[in-house]
């Protein structure tokens, strides 16, 4: 099992082309299950965020394909 707060540490790192695309700031859950459903990662701050962000990525659960140590590594075709 794995905490939320734990999530957030992590760098999330896309498998198809090494793309950084940053840290865990949310999670989609589904109520009737318990059971999360996406990560959301917040967009790229755009000119140094005087100009807000990119949208963000959410990530479905079924794209994660390992947690590891440092980073989460998933799989964005």
């Amino acid at each position: 099992m794995i905490k939320s707060t734990e999530l957030r540490v992590k760098e999330v790192i896309n498998l198809v082309d090494g793309r950084r695309l940053g840290w865990i700031d949310d999670l989609e859950l589904d109520l009737e299950s318990g059971r999360v459903t996406a990560v959301v990662v917040p967009g790229p701050a755009r000119l140094f965020g005087l100009l807000g962000r990119e949208p963000e990525t959410v990530i479905p659960w079924q794209r994660i394909r390992k947690i590891g140590a440092d980073v989460i590594l998933v799989d964005l075709s």
